[in-house]
């Protein structure tokens, strides 16, 4: 799914905007889809906004003017992450996504856009859950797209995916945000708090695993490795 980028003024290619101010703007001002692309964006006339997850409501979209260049060019890289493995459930984390192709797509647009890519770290939370047959999907659903909406209201949510569970009921959901304190806050609302005592009832068992994805410098080298 890539993005292709129309600037202010077709003749100035992006290398000559300098400044992180000046990307995030070229970043943000005219995003539009090649008749080709599934492109995560939500209108021509909204360019800013981005489909970060399997809920295509406007409150549900990402605020890209709200990002610094990291953190843009991450969310947008992020509209190509899918599974590798039916078994992501149960699988190691960094082996369950297309990394690879995630970062290479980040290199793209990093090159694109002239950017010097500085060395960031994000947080990224997996999920892991067993739902029992007794559990109405739909009502799971609700829970977590209200949940969903206001964590995305709270700023720094990059990305969020999720699978369908397995024959065994076992699933994997994941968030990538921009700091662990942006996670935190996002999940003081009220929407969380109701999924969370629902939890009990629609869940024979769940886990949370936490993780940083370190990129580095001019995206040369990245890992994903437990939260300390």
């Amino acid at each position: 799914m890539a993005l292709n980028q129309v600037l202010p003024n077709p003749s100035e290619p992006v290398s000559a905007l300098t400044g992180e101010k000046n990307l995030t703007k070229v970043l943000t001002q005219e995003i539009v889809p090649s008749p080709s692309d599934n492109v995560g964006i939500f209108a021509h006339d909204k360019q800013h906004l981005l489909i970060n997850s399997p809920y295509t409501e406007q409150d549900h979209l990402l605020d890209l003017r709200t990002l610094d260049a990291e953190n843009a060019l991450l969310a947008r890289a992020l509209v190509r992450m899918r599974n590798l493995r039916p078994d992501y459930a149960t699988a190691p984390y960094i082996d369950s996504f297309n990394w690879d192709e995630i970062i290479e797509e980040l290199k793209r647009l990093v090159r694109q856009h002239g950017h010097q890519w500085k060395e960031t770290s994000f947080f990224v939370v997996a999920f892991r859950s067993r739902i029992p047959p007794t559990t109405v999907y739909e009502d799971l659903g609700a829970l977590d797209k209200g949940a969903h909406a206001e964590a995305t209201a709270s700023g720094g949510f990059l990305k969020y995916w999720f699978g369908n569970p397995d024959k065994d009921g076992r699933n994997l959901a994941t968030c990538l945000w921009r700091s662990q304190e942006d996670a935190i806050k996002g999940g003081k609302g009220p929407g969380h708090r109701k999924a969370a005592a629902a939890a009990r009832s629609l869940y024979s068992h769940w886990k949370i695993d936490r993780h940083r994805l370190i990129i580095r410098d001019d995206v040369q080298s990245w890992e994903i490795i437990d939260w300390e």
